[in-house]
């Protein structure tokens, strides 16, 4: 496959998953971030889990993705926030 091809049509529509320990600041800051890629996501269909033991918080977001681009740049910035533990 090309450098540049892609298996996503664009625009669709691509879950992220983003891990984090359980701290009051994480799910509106996950929504900042998403919103700040995808102006048009709606905060309430972001799905919510704790871990068992109620330590972490699993998020998923459905976003519109419309490029690789901008899905780097959301997987970039969730990763490097100090909140975010994984982002798959």
């Amino acid at each position: 496959m090309a450098e540049n091809e892609s298996l996503i049509a664009y625009p669709s529509a691509f879950p992220i998953k983003v891990m984090g320990q359980a701290h009051d600041d994480l799910a509106t800051t996950v929504l900042a971030i998403i919103c700040r890629h995808d102006p048009g996501f709606d905060g309430t269909s972001m799905e919510m889990r704790a871990s068992s033991g109620g330590k972490y918080i699993s998020l998923t977001c459905t976003i519109t993705a419309t490029s690789r681009a901008q899905l780097d740049a959301i997987y970039r910035e969730l990763s490097g926030h100090p909140l975010v533990k994984v982002v798959l």
